[in-house]
């Protein structure tokens, strides 16, 4: 009897969505590109409960007849390809007609779709990949997808989906990242009935300006480059421009977006000197390549390419990105035709130059404690001004017994006395620098690092306190203002209750974060930084919010014990059993350690 057998099609479609269709973003991504594909110029994005209820894009393209209609949900029906030599001269999005029929094998689909030469249009909705209706409706041209209800007959699929505020930061980018590579396109996002994003058709930098944020067009550098293997275009951002993140970072490939770190290297390097190893720089460039000459069918989100010619891309890039930076200036330059020379005034130019004086008194006596009368027949102190007299300028010579007390020691210290450190042991710990804590035990020492206990005692104490309360926090006097990158404002806006329950009041007017009230915990000088470490993990990671909370509190908890030092010896005792009293007191909360014992056999190997 065979052991082998074909898998159903409901099951082979399910396996197929298990790769293309990893969350909400997929299916926009995928039904953003079929519009492009369409030939659309207006497409409308909406979006309900972060794509978890509604995902409905709506495109004017040249939509489909009835026959289309339902072939289209079909594996690998696809109207891209006709032979094998079109893989390797692909000018569309999609081509291997798996996103349809994987979106349908685990969610409801609906379309609606008409042609403009036609008079009504269909409407199909799929359950599963079974058409449950099917009828002639009137619509406009083009197309309208509706995917509800995902992962609906997979459930631990959709248990692995993260927040909202997550799940909405990655249906953003996916919607980014299409709108950059085509400008000439209108696109809108709309999420939960409010519009997000309202994009007109206009050039590449207006698009990317947009997108950047409000004051990035003057941060802008273009370039512009032809060469035989490629041709490269688009806009790199000055160092000023440059992020703790690696949001803003987007390279394209016929219009194609793609990941690659080998060029990405190119243009970090390119940036050597100008920017800090932590910072990372903003661009959007756009490769023009031969498309026999790259391969993007080797993973099924299509985001990696094999390159036929990637090390002379690699150099072209490279030089482009400087070459650009170098055309409006950014790299400080030289003037070898300016003399390097102090600039003197006016005034003095032409008088005739200062030559400083030095005297020296060859009388003057170092020992000499009282100031002698001078005398007026022949001495030389006449000559000094009367502070050098005070000094003992133009006094007399130093006696032979001046010289002899000059080299006598005076010994503070008998050699028949020794140091006695008994009254220094009859402690029980010892301050180091003001860093560490030293103990001595039966087997060696105990040794403290005071600011990661600090931080470990802190950070038990704000958990604790944050769980019933909001955290204490401090009014500012001035609100501070910070311009929100896209996915940071969603962060915000999507986890307000948590910011507050953590210290912070703020409110937002467009792209504008206007902070009035921040943790007592923070300092001002911690604060820029802060702020910026805390809106890159809860925007870029993918984190829920208890753990965003606790990452929070963690960092609010390192710097309020950055700065900690004990004042009085009797503080000791007290520090050492509040840290004892924590559940986890040998470790700080990011997993470094708090202590260490040296044992007398260790020390004695080392001396």
């Amino acid at each position: 009897m065979s052991i082998i057998h074909l898998l159903p099609d409901h099951i082979a479609n399910q396996i197929a969505a298990g790769e293309v269709i990893q969350r909400p973003a997929s299916v926009v991504k995928e039904l953003l590109e079929n519009a492009i594909d369409a030939g659309a110029s207006q497409i409308q994005l909406v979006v309900k409960d972060a794509g978890k209820t509604l995902i409905q894009v709506l495109d004017n393209g040249k939509g489909m007849d009835t026959q289309d209609a339902e072939k289209c949900f079909l594996r690998h029906a696809t109207s891209k390809l006709q032979k094998a030599s079109d893989l390797f001269a692909l000018t569309t999005k999609g081509f291997r007609g798996e996103a349809l029929a994987s979106i349908a094998a685990i969610a409801h689909v609906s379309l609606k779709t008409k042609q403009a030469n036609q008079d009504t249009g269909m409407h199909i909705e799929i359950e599963g990949n079974q058409i449950k209706f099917k009828q002639e409706v009137l619509c406009n041209n083009g197309a309208s997808f509706e995917v509800k209800n995902l992962f609906y007959n997979v459930p631990a699929r959709r248990n692995f989906l993260k927040s909202d505020t997550i799940e909405l930061s990655h249906i953003q980018t996916e919607f980014e990242r299409v709108a950059l590579a085509h400008p000439e396109l209108q696109f809108s996002f709309q999420h939960n009935g409010q519009e997000l994003i309202q994009l007109p058709a206009g050039n590449h930098r207006m698009r990317i300006a947009a997108i950047f944020g409000k004051g990035s067009n003057e941060k802008l550098v273009p370039i512009n480059e032809q060469t035989d293997i490629v041709r490269i275009s688009g806009y790199v951002g000055k160092p000023e421009m440059s992020k703790k993140s690696r949001g803003e970072q987007y390279l394209f490939v016929n219009n194609r977006f793609f990941k690659d770190p080998y060029f990405n290297h190119a243009i970090t390097k390119a940036y050597d000197g100008m920017i800090s190893e932590k910072h990372h720089a903003s661009y959007c460039i756009f490769l023009d390549i031969d498309p026999q000459k790259i391969d993007v069918n080797i993973h099924p989100t299509k985001t990696e390419i094999k390159f036929e010619e990637d090390r002379f891309i690699y150099s072209i890039l490279l030089s482009s990105v400087r070459q650009a930076l170098g055309k409006h200036n950014i790299f400080p330059t030289l003037d070898f035709e300016t003399e390097n020379a102090f600039d003197i005034p006016n005034a003095l130019r032409k008088s005739e130059p200062i030559e400083p004086q030095i005297v020296v008194n060859p009388t003057y006596n170092p020992f000499q404690t009282t100031v002698h009368p001078t005398s007026n027949s022949g001495s030389s102190a006449k000559n000094y001004s009367t502070a050098l007299q005070q000094e003992g300028f133009g006094s007399t010579p130093p006696s032979p017994e001046d010289w002899q007390q000059f080299y006598q020691i005076e010994h503070q210290i008998p050699s028949d006395n020794p140091i006695d450190f008994s009254a220094e042991l009859e402690a029980k710990q010892f301050l180091l620098h003001d860093k560490y804590l030293i103990s001595p035990t039966k087997s060696g020492f105990l040794i403290i690092d005071i600011h990661r206990a600090k931080n470990r005692i802190l950070f038990d104490e704000l958990i604790q306190h944050f769980v019933s309360q909001p955290l204490a926090s401090q009014q500012l006097l001035f609100p501070l203002e910070r311009t929100l990158a896209k996915e940071a404002k969603v962060t915000w806006q999507g986890q307000k209750s948590l910011w507050s329950q953590l210290g912070f009041a703020f409110e937002i007017h467009e792209d504008q974060l206007l902070i009035s009230a921040v943790p007592a915990l923070l300092s001002a000088l911690d604060l820029e930084a802060c702020l910026d470490d805390l809106t890159n993990a809860a925007t870029y990671s993918d984190i829920d919010s208890g753990d965003v909370a606790h990452f929070i509190v963690a960092k609010l908890a390192l710097l309020g014990s950055k700065n900690y030092r004990i004042q009085h010896h009797q503080e000791v005792e007290h520090f050492i059993d509040t840290l004892f009293q924590c559940p986890q007191h040998t470790t700080t909360p990011n997993g470094k350690p708090i202590m260490y014992t040296l044992g007398f056999d260790e020390l004695a190997k080392k001396l």
